[in-house]
């Protein structure tokens, strides 16, 4: 915007300014009873119609990560972890950060198509091992890949036990047994 001198619409040194003088500052356009001088690098005036498109479009670009996108990234963290392979080289695999794949196994980032359809090439399962009804049958399913004929004996004994102590001996106890087999 043009900074006139005060002068320069001086109505003494211009006389044909004397009847319809307005200085630049002091310039409001009006049309049709809307100001305009938005136009002019001021601000848009603020009526209800505006605030309203406003909160129309803040509400739908909120698109945060919710239950699905938490539930989905725990089934990326199990598998990942089955598999036996750190953030880092998941995300080497995906062209991303450990930090980005963190982001989707916590939920807080949501996963688009293709990026679920890298993961589960990554991590060599089907998209839908990812998609499933309550996701406690997904959970157990994915443990069985042992290829024991006990461990799916030995998954529902231990699905069955209440006491949350005896489940922690119980692993202690199986941990040390692996342990000894090494």
């Amino acid at each position: 915007m043009i900074d006139w001198p005060a002068e320069a619409f001086n109505p003494t040194k211009f006389p044909w300014f004397k009847d319809e003088f307005i200085h630049p500052r002091e310039f409001k356009p009006v049309y049709k009873g809307e100001s305009l001088t938005h136009l002019f690098g001021a601000s848009r005036p603020k009526d209800s119609r505006n605030r309203m498109i406003k909160s129309a479009a803040k509400k739908m670009k909120q698109r945060s990560a919710g239950k699905p996108d938490i539930e989905l990234g725990k089934r990326i963290r199990l598998r990942r972890v089955e598999q036996k392979i750190s953030q880092a080289e998941l995300g080497d695999k995906l062209g991303v950060s450990f930090q980005q794949v963190q982001k989707y196994e916590k939920g807080v980032n949501r996963v688009g198509a293709a990026r679920l359809q890298q993961i589960a090439t990554a991590l060599d399962v089907p998209v839908t091992f990812f998609y499933d009804g309550d996701g406690k049958a997904r959970e157990v399913e994915s443990l069985l890949f042992l290829d024991s004929a006990f461990s799916l004996r030995l998954l529902r004994a231990y699905s069955k036990i209440k006491d949350q102590t005896v489940q922690r001996q119980l692993v202690s106890l199986m941990e040390s047994i692996a342990a000894n087999e090494d």
